[in-house]
């Protein structure tokens, strides 16, 4: 996994997997934001497998999947995401890009 640390309180990667969260629950990450859709591509880990395994490491999980640019609404829930969680985040998707996209757009 490639993790670009964005600031202090959003990183991003490209696809998680099951096996990769006690890992990132070591690291100090306390949430992942999963901006992927399920079934996107073949082989590709349903988000209810990561957003079950990070409830086993005390991890929040959110589901906000996008295709293209993030709309307001998208923005807002992640907003709403970001408001109740309390350290840093793992924002994901296939290559990190729409995580990305989706971190810059709040506040604005």
């Amino acid at each position: 996994m490639n993790i670009r640390k964005i600031d202090d309180r959003f990183a991003t990667t490209g696809q998680v997997r099951p096996e990769d969260v006690a890992q990132l629950a070591q690291d100090g990450y306390v949430a992942i934001v999963c901006a992927r859709p399920d079934n996107e591509e073949p082989g590709q880990p349903a988000f209810a497998a990561i957003a079950r395994e990070a409830e086993k490491h005390g991890m929040k999980a959110v589901h906000i999947p996008i295709t293209g640019a993030p709309s307001a609404a998208q923005v807002d829930r992640f907003e709403e995401a970001m408001e109740t969680i309390d350290g840093p985040v793992l924002g994901y998707c296939r290559s990190g890009a729409r995580s990305a996209a989706l971190y810059s757009s709040i506040g604005q």
